[in-house]
């Protein structure tokens, strides 16, 4: 079974042409690592909020 983020990589090059999958792998690594990042700081908050 492929990884989530293998069939994101696909995906992007699909769309966009691109030949080199280890930069769409790099590209959607990156985009995932933000994400997360941003749902973290989001939670963070919340619990933050709850507390007071």
């Amino acid at each position: 079974m492929t990884e989530p983020a293998e069939t994101w990589a696909k995906q992007l090059q699909d769309l966009t042409g691109d030949s080199d999958e280890k930069s769409a792998a790099e590209f959607v690594r990156d985009l995932y690592e933000c994400a997360q990042n941003d749902l973290d700081d989001q939670r963070a908050q919340a619990e933050y909020e709850r507390e007071e």
